[in-house]
């Protein structure tokens, strides 16, 4: 569900490594009404999965998190980010290689340019300074296969969902 079918609502498009953990870990989040995995910043106008996991489109796997900004703000949004992923290692998420799964902040607006510059530069200085994060304009949010939506939820026994998500899950928890 979009953010126009939403009242109230506004939405900001992440990429933290595979769409599947960054889904599940905002569908945790007090106030985050949906969160649609899908893919943005490619070359190809019609990406699919095969494709981007090809790594030759350009495009990023991402989520849209819509949200009601008088529950949660967007600066919490961001903070809870950085807590998600390692914005530090280039092109890879754990064992998940490849540009499809680089760290990303794709603002809308300006107000979100602010935002996410600043809480950029907060979590740079966090890390150390190694903060990779690219941060850019949206232009297309392409929303991924079905089978891909709430993932974890319906395969919570799958091997990936095990060994990968379900771990940084039960450490996200303690952030929320």
């Amino acid at each position: 569900m979009s953010e126009s079918e939403i009242p109230n609502s506004e939405s900001i498009v992440v990429g933290g490594g595979c769409f599947w953990c960054t889904e599940a870990a905002y569908r945790m989040v007090p106030g985050v009404l949906s969160v649609e995995s899908g893919y943005a910043v490619g070359d190809d106008p019609a990406p699919t999965y095969e494709k981007i996991c090809g790594g030759q489109t350009g495009h990023a796997e991402v989520v849209r998190v819509t949200y009601d900004p008088t529950q949660v703000e967007l600066a919490r949004i961001l903070a809870l980010f950085w807590k998600m992923h390692d914005p530090t290692t280039l092109n890879r998420q754990g064992a998940d290689t490849g540009t499809q799964y680089r760290s990303i902040i794709l603002w809308a607006d300006e107000a979100q340019r602010v935002a996410a510059a600043a809480s950029r530069a907060e979590a740079d200085a966090a890390w150390g300074g190694k903060v990779v994060t690219e941060l850019a304009e949206l232009t297309t949010f392409y929303p991924a296969e079905v089978y891909h939506d709430d993932y974890f939820a319906r395969n919570p026994q799958a091997g990936y969902c095990q060994m990968v998500i379900a771990p940084k899950l039960d450490k996200f928890r303690r952030e929320i």
